[in-house]
């Protein structure tokens, strides 16, 4: 992208920056006219209106700003923005407009040296998607093999800076961000880190034959092969996995094939955690297909963490203890992993009233998420919604990935409404995670 492009997204996003600042301003001036209850309804407004503002502009622009604004929706409790704020970013998360095939056709040839007619059998004009940073076609090779393309946008690596500065500044200044300067400065260093490898196409592919190592020999996980050849750091070529979205999977899929599906997403999410330490972080429900007897297909490997074996043994010591209602010991872990300093003894009381919340999803046995009765979220949400008022109760930078990946399995999970046990193939993988830790594996 050319410098006059980045300054033009620039003063974009500059432009909405002193719009909401301005608005904000204006109705504080307002506010002396205003009794209490006027005032906090005139915030809320003020807060949603803002944010439709945000969506509107970002929409337009795509590429980076679109997919910081998409990941700035997920990181919503993280940045602790208020809900109506955080649906609105959310409403990002559908495909962009796609990209013209002539321009696809061109940067294509220009990655990887050979006219279309030479590299391909088939190349499907029409895309499979077309997201923030990049597009995906069907397509098959000359003999035979069907694949998935993906080619990234243009220029767009070159916003991400810019961007990133502007979106950060949008939201400070519509006062819609409550948390710490630094804590809020560690969650968008690491937005920032995810997204610069999702725009390294090498880099996803490194990922995919990672997984492929992981998972070699079993067959109840799909991870796609790659095709070395058609490979760039702007073309992704890889086969064509079978299966279906979850949204057709429970229509078609047998209650044996949910369930097999159900505890293969748990089994999948906290092997990743605890035994590999390595964790697919795109919770976006496009990215697992399923098959008919319930085995899954992984895809879009560009958003991928990986965790220190110290860090994630006293992540699964916590989990443990809060499995075993053990307050004093998850309380200890907790100020381990730096989610609180220790002080307080309220701090500590709402610290585990969150943690006690969580807890309790898992020490019920088997339970199926998405039924009518089932009570998981609403006391999560409650509890954590005191943790604000706490500046000495954060959320560490290893968390943030972590736990979006883990709210991607509990939406999964309750399409599916299978019977799973969570607290055991919790404490099936966190004992493996607490010996590697301690020397002990």
């Amino acid at each position: 992208m050319s410098k006059p492009s980045r300054l033009s997204r620039l003063a974009k996003l500059g432009g909405l920056t002193s719009k909401v600042t301005g608005s904000f301003i204006g109705n504080k001036v307002k506010d002396a006219f205003r009794n209490e209850e006027m005032r906090k309804k005139a915030r809320e407004k003020l807060q949603i209106d803002n944010a439709k503002e945000i969506v509107a502009q970002v929409s337009k622009m795509k590429g980076a700003a679109m997919k910081l604004g998409q990941q700035m929706a997920i990181a919503a409790d993280a940045l602790d923005l208020p809900d109506e704020v955080a649906q609105t970013l959310g409403t990002l998360n559908k495909d962009a407009e796609p990209i013209p095939f002539a321009h696809i056709r061109e940067d294509l040839e220009s990655e990887l040296g050979r006219p279309m007619a030479e590299l391909f059998a088939r190349f499907d004009e029409v895309p499979i998607g077309t997201a923030s940073l990049g597009q995906a076609h069907g397509a098959a090779l000359p003999d035979g093999t069907e694949v998935v393309v993906k080619v990234l946008h243009r220029g767009v690596e070159h916003s991400v800076d810019t961007d990133l500065l502007a979106l950060k500044a949008v939201l400070l200044s519509s006062r819609a961000i409550r948390r710490p300067k630094a804590e809020v400065d560690r969650i968008f260093g690491e937005i920032r880190d995810r997204l610069m490898e999702e725009l390294d196409y090498l880099q996803e592919a490194a990922n995919i034959h990672v997984y492929q190592k992981l998972f070699e020999g079993e067959d109840w996980i799909r991870i796609p092969t790659l095709h070395q050849g058609y490979c760039t750091e702007r073309v992704l070529t890889m086969d064509r996995l079978p299966g279906v979205h979850i949204d057709e999977f429970v229509q078609t899929g047998s209650p044996e094939a949910r369930q097999r599906a159900a505890v293969g997403l748990a089994e999948l999410y906290y092997r990743q955690a605890f035994e590999f330490r390595t964790l697919h972080s795109d919770p976006h429900p496009g990215n697992f297909l399923f098959e008919p007897d319930g085995r899954i297909g992984l895809i879009d490997y560009g958003c991928i963490k990986r965790f220190d074996e110290f860090w994630i043994g006293t992540y699964a010591r916590c989990a443990e203890a809060i499995y075993r209602n053990d307050r004093d010991e998850a309380l200890k872990q907790a100020v381990e992993l730096g989610s609180w300093d220790g002080k307080g003894d309220k701090a500590g009381d709402v610290l585990w009233a969150y943690l006690d919340a969580i807890g309790c999803g898992f020490r019920q046995g088997v339970i199926t998420l998405g039924a009518d009765d089932e009570q998981f979220v609403e006391p999560v949400v409650k509890a954590g919604r005191q943790l604000v008022k706490y500046p000495n109760i954060t959320l560490p930078q290893d968390i943030i990935m972590l736990h979006r990946a883990l709210g991607g399995l509990y939406t999964l999970s309750r399409h599916l409404r299978a019977p799973v046990d969570y607290g055991q193939i919790v404490l099936g993988y966190s004992g493996r995670a607490i010996a590697r830790a301690e020397g002990r594996l």
